[in-house]
């Protein structure tokens, strides 16, 4: 199966799963979220993802994820797609925030299995449905079933990959073989939701990649994905290799990649800020490692060297 065509590619090739900066009293960084937003988009990524687990949307409010919307949408008008985090455990809640980012200025909805309830598969599907008839946004599913406990099985997704709006996947199964039979039958644009997984799920057919470790270095991020395009796969492979210690240190440190992001972008000088309890931030042996893998990245293709777009660790 050959890549998409940017026609394709309802939301971009290279998005950010965006934290969401917070001040040091803990409220929403709106100025700091434009600037990061900003950075993001003119170092590669075609698509920022706003209000997802990373951005800490379990302790956000509809209000706050309104906001941050709106305010990114300022920051990078038409430069990149902004796609809105709404999924809940609530069918009735999730239209709610589905309808309010569309107001927002949202250009999409991605939209997480219910958690914790563990509803059956006729069930999630007529989750699904019923939020994508509600509004006119185009809707992304995530499914991550070791955060929610509930998979979307791939005949799930080829029965909703029948609904108009329903054209994308943020794909965090770990499930290779269902991913792959899901692409060989519908039209559904697959993203790689797993940082690790970006080069392999491109190379049988996906769209592109719902990065968190985008957040600190996009330029690499995208480079991998560039390389593919242009033909280079022995490149692509080399890139990604690059970035797997530094993915290793984010993404497999026994900390979500929120707290881990927020500790690197901050020893960064990048907006950042705390988490929100019930997370706690890192501790100073975590971020030196973090910064020690941030380090020892070679610079990513045509990266610029200038200290606002690579900046210096913090002394």
């Amino acid at each position: 199966m050959t890549n998409p065509a940017p026609s394709a590619r309802p939301f971009g090739r290279t998005l950010c799963a965006m934290i969401t900066p917070f001040t040091e009293a803990g409220a929403p960084d709106l100025d700091g979220a434009q600037r990061l937003a900003d950075r993001l988009v003119s170092q590669g990524c075609d698509g920022l993802v706003l209000n997802g687990t990373t951005g800490e949307s379990p302790t956000t409010s509809d209000a706050e994820k309104a906001a941050l919307v709106r305010a990114v949408r300022e920051a990078v008008g038409d430069r990149a797609s902004v796609v809105a985090g709404v999924g809940t455990s609530d069918t009735r809640h999730t239209i709610e925030l589905t309808l309010q980012a569309e107001k927002a200025g949202a250009d999409g909805a991605l939209v997480v299995t219910p958690y914790y309830s563990r509803p059956p598969q006729d069930a999630v599907e007529a989750h699904f449905r019923d939020i994508a008839d509600a509004s006119g946004l185009p809707l992304a599913l995530y499914d991550i079933p070791a955060r929610t406990g509930t998979r979307i099985e791939p005949e799930t997704l080829i029965r909703l990959a029948e609904h108009p709006r329903v054209v994308a996947v943020k794909d965090c199964s770990y499930d290779f073989l269902g991913t792959q039979k899901v692409l060989s039958r519908t039209d559904l644009a697959y993203y790689a939701g797993c940082d690790e997984h970006i080069l392999a799920l491109y190379a049988v057919g996906a769209t592109g990649c719902i990065s968190t470790v985008a957040n600190v270095i996009p330029r690499h991020i995208d480079s991998v994905l560039a390389a593919f395009d242009a033909g280079d796969t022995t490149g692509a492979a080399h890139r990604q290799r690059q970035v797997t210690p530094l993915i290793e240190a984010m993404m497999s440190a026994g900390l979500p990649g929120t707290v881990t992001t927020k500790a690197l972008l901050a020893a960064l000088s990048l907006p950042s800020g705390p988490v929100r309890p019930p997370l706690r931030s890192a501790n100073h042996e975590t971020t030196a490692a973090l910064l020690s893998a941030y380090a020892a990245l070679p610079p990513a293709h045509e990266e610029p060297s200038s200290p606002e777009d690579r900046p210096a660790p913090a002394v």
